[in-house]
């Protein structure tokens, strides 16, 4: 089935059938394991970069740094390693498991000095739970780990790390380039993310929801729209202003209707807020969808990181039918749907889910 034609099932009201096996949580590479050695100084420090983004921390593999649909991690990745790292050059299947490496070959001619990362999926891994509407899912963790790589890299003191999220390839779907550091690699603290346990009570303060929708905005690189429902005391949708304030788009209680969208989960209409990510038309070809849904998937990877630094709790939501926010708010249908969502609140449960 064609990509558009499986979006097109993904967002409808059909309902998933029974379950499937997942297959192995990591693709069967060939040759032996190694472990990834660590850094020496002026040298990459792959081992780091890959515990921070990557690496699961705990035996069942569900805990990782990237977010994933149903903690079932369907991204795969292969190392593009060049000069200046503690592996020699070649290409090297990751097992984020055992945060193993498996030499799979040479490196291209023309390998630049650090690792570009390629990231591709397991499609049975998320489609046994989901059934039909794995494929976006499916996207939305491909840039979910591409955001914790770019995150990893920044936290490593790294220079900025190039994001080919184009769309224009199904294999891979993504690639994450991370060049060399420029000095003496710094010891950034990174937030360890969790989706907090529902319900996500508790309205965000307005300045934490400005700069969260600036942060998905921007990583969303004009790909998509982004807006959040706030409840009580005004409801409504509000988007970020260029003054640093909060502008309305409609008003009225959205969240009952977003929890109805998103596979009828109730709880959203409690949330404190929900980030919502839109766009995308049913018309779009497949290299449009497949760029707006890992875009969406790097934005809330990014903004979900931001609202823990900010002490909020948040939890992506990815998975939505006939949500067709422009034709509610009055627009043609079809040419404004939800994408991906991130919920938010101010309460402190512990995290404990993936």
């Amino acid at each position: 089935m064609d990509l558009v034609t499986a979006l097109t099932r993904a967002r409808s009201a059909e309902e998933p059938g029974r379950g499937t096996p997942a297959g192995p949580p990591v693709p069967n590479w060939p040759g032996p394991p190694h472990p990834v050695p660590a850094a020496r100084p002026g040298e990459l420090d792959l081992d780091r970069l890959l515990r921070l983004s990557l690496t699961a921390s705990d035996p069942s593999g569900r805990l990782r740094p990237a977010a994933s649909a149903g903690a079932l991690h369907p991204v795969d990745a292969v190392l593009v390693v060049g000069e200046g790292c503690p592996l020699p050059p070649g290409r090297y299947g990751h097992d984020p498991l055992r945060h193993r490496v498996h030499p799979l070959g040479p490196a291209p001619d023309g390998t630049p000095p650090g690792v570009t990362v390629e990231l591709t999926v397991t499609e049975r891994r998320t489609r046994s739970h989901y059934g039909h509407r794995a494929p976006p899912l499916l996207l939305l963790d491909t840039g979910h780990a591409a955001g914790a790589l770019r995150l990893a890299a920044e936290a490593l003191g790294a220079r900025p790390a190039a994001l080919h999220l184009d769309g224009l390839t199904e294999a891979p779907l993504a690639t994450v380039r991370v060049p060399l550091p420029t000095g003496p690699a710094p010891r950034r603290e990174m937030p360890v993310r969790r989706s907090a346990p529902p319900p996500l009570l508790g309205p965000p303060p307005p300045e934490d929801l400005w700069a969260l929708l600036t942060t998905a905005h921007e990583a969303g690189a004009g790909e998509l729209a982004w807006c959040a429902a706030v409840g009580p005391p005004r409801p409504g949708l509000v988007e970020a202003a260029p003054d640093g304030t909060l502008r309305r788009l409609a008003a009225g209680e959205a969240r009952p209707t977003l929890a109805v969208w998103a596979a009828r989960q109730a709880w959203i209409a409690r949330a404190g807020a929900v980030l919502l990510g839109h766009g995308c038309p049913v018309r779009a070809g497949a290299p449009h969808i497949r760029r707006t849904h890992l875009r969406a998937g790097l934005a809330v990877q990014l903004t979900h990181v931001a609202a823990v630094r900010r002490g909020l709790a948040a939890r992506p939501v990815g998975s939505w039918q006939e949500a067709d926010l422009g034709a509610a708010l009055g627009a043609p249908p079809g040419r404004d749907l939800v994408v991906h969502g991130l919920a938010l609140g101010t309460d402190h449960s512990e995290e404990r889910t993936p």
